[in-house]
């Protein structure tokens, strides 16, 4: 029998719903749960470190995974590679992210919540320093996915503790934090880095960036209070995290979901990408902190996704991603033209077309699933990020054999694909009927990044 139905058939559930106390008998973490969650209350102090512990999580773990966006020029001139070889440095990451968010979720159910975080938070602060002292472009390749490997014990964990820890009333304002906080990191690490760059080298920069994170991860320790909300499995039950995954793969509503999120990225990540050595080269030229800038977008896309949230409420799903890929759509074809204001309004309208794209879409994940939704929520990001890590790489090739109108027509055709997807997504997600889902299973571990 698998631990989550093992919980919920516990006489100690029973005993919350007003059934038998636990007796003497109980071991003392089960006794505790046997009087109801404890939670951590709004307005408290723990309440406060709890969010601030949350937003230097976010913050720190997508810088790390972002910063080297726009040093992919630098890296170009350093070690003498092509574009496409260096978009590696964060295709590398982000398809060792996709593989590993999808084990964190159920690793963390045997090792805790916040030390899995602190770990992982950790470790890749550690290797993003070995990649700026790496002497070779094969060993800064290693060390950047090992990385995205050890990144993902945080996306995937952090909604977790939340939901477990923080009051019910009170968790959207505290997740609001969490989110907030990989959005701002995903923005000013790239746009940080760019500023750094400036004026030192792109090794010192993310030496600089990788000691922040460091120093970030201690902070959380200590700031975050200890799980009281979350018993620890004795050893993992891989048959039962495997029946989740293939159950949700049968759904073809999931899927359709997964290859929107898949394209949301490739559309988003490709163009960012190119788009540095396009506007770094002639005729415009521009320094590394003018290139830098253009992330500066992404505060549209903070925006958009907040309000895209309530349109989808009131309108249904389908409206909003059709919306969202006809605007990344718009952009992208803004972004054929020579001015350099109509490049950057194309940029703007595609981050814009994302964020209204990924905030919808993965709020539909959850519903939809019905049951163990962390399972769902950690396959979205799977795809979500292998967009990120394939399309983004392949872009490389569109880019030195056509130039920007090749990388424009593949990810206008993504965004086209992406199109199709949401015209036979249901506007209002029906859940599907299964198993009873685990204790910590309607936390959907996404992110605004």
């Amino acid at each position: 029998m698998p631990p989550h139905a093992a919980v919920a058939s516990s006489p100690l559930l029973d005993h919350t719903a007003g059934g038998a106390a636990a007796d003497a008998s109980t071991p003392a973490p089960a006794r505790e749960a046997a009087r109801g969650p404890v939670w951590i209350a709004r307005g408290t102090p723990e309440y406060r470190r709890v969010g601030f512990a949350l937003f230097l999580v976010g913050f720190a773990s997508f810088s790390l995974l972002y910063c080297v966006q726009p040093l992919l020029p630098a890296f170009s001139r350093s070690f003498a590679i092509s574009p496409a070889q260096s978009s590696l440095a964060l295709s590398l990451t982000t398809g060792l992210l996709a593989i590993s968010i999808v084990l964190a979720g159920a690793f963390s159910q045997a090792l805790g919540r916040r030390e899995m975080m602190f770990g992982s938070m950790l470790l890749a602060g550690v290797l993003s320093l070995a990649a700026a002292l790496a002497p070779s472009w094969h060993g800064l390749l290693v060390a950047r996915a090992l990385e995205g490997f050890v990144l993902g014990g945080v996306p995937a964990v952090a909604m977790a503790y939340l939901a477990e820890e923080i009051e019910p009333r009170h968790l959207g304002r505290s997740m609001g934090l969490y989110v907030a906080g990989t959005a701002f990191g995903a923005m000013m690490g790239r746009v940080g880095m760019g500023l750094i760059t400036e004026f030192t080298t792109w090794r010192m920069a993310l030496g600089a960036m990788s000691v922040l994170c460091i120093v970030s991860a201690i902070g959380f320790r200590l700031l975050l209070p200890r799980s009281r909300n979350f018993t620890p499995e004795r050893g993992l039950n891989p048959r039962f995290h495997v029946e989740a995954w293939a159950q949700h793969l049968r759904n073809r509503g999931l899927l359709r979901l997964y290859a929107v999120g898949f394209a949301l990225t490739s559309v988003f990540v490709t163009l960012f990408n190119y788009a540095t050595f396009r506007l770094s080269g002639a005729p415009y030229g521009l320094s590394q902190t003018g290139v830098s800038l253009i992330f500066l977008a992404f505060s549209f896309g903070i925006v958009a996704s907040s309000v895209a949230g309530g349109l989808a409420d009131r309108f249904g799903r389908r409206p909003l991603l059709v919306a969202g890929f006809l605007t990344m759509l718009a952009g992208v074809a803004l972004t054929l033209l020579t001015p350099l204001p109509a490049i950057a309004a194309g940029i703007a309208l595609v981050t814009t077309g994302f964020f209204i794209g990924h905030s919808v879409a993965s709020s539909s994940v959850g519903p939809l699933a019905g049951v163990s939704k962390g399972h769902a929520a950690s396959l979205y990001l799977l795809f979500y990020y292998m967009g990120s890590s394939l399309i983004g790489s392949v872009g490389g090739w569109f880019w030195e054999h056509g130039g920007w109108p090749s990388v424009a027509a593949l990810t206008g055709a993504m965004a086209l694909a992406g199109l199709v997807l949401s015209i036979g997504i249901e506007s209002r997600a029906r859940p599907r009927a299964g198993r009873a889902a685990e204790p910590s299973d309607d936390v959907e571990p996404l992110s605004a990044a």
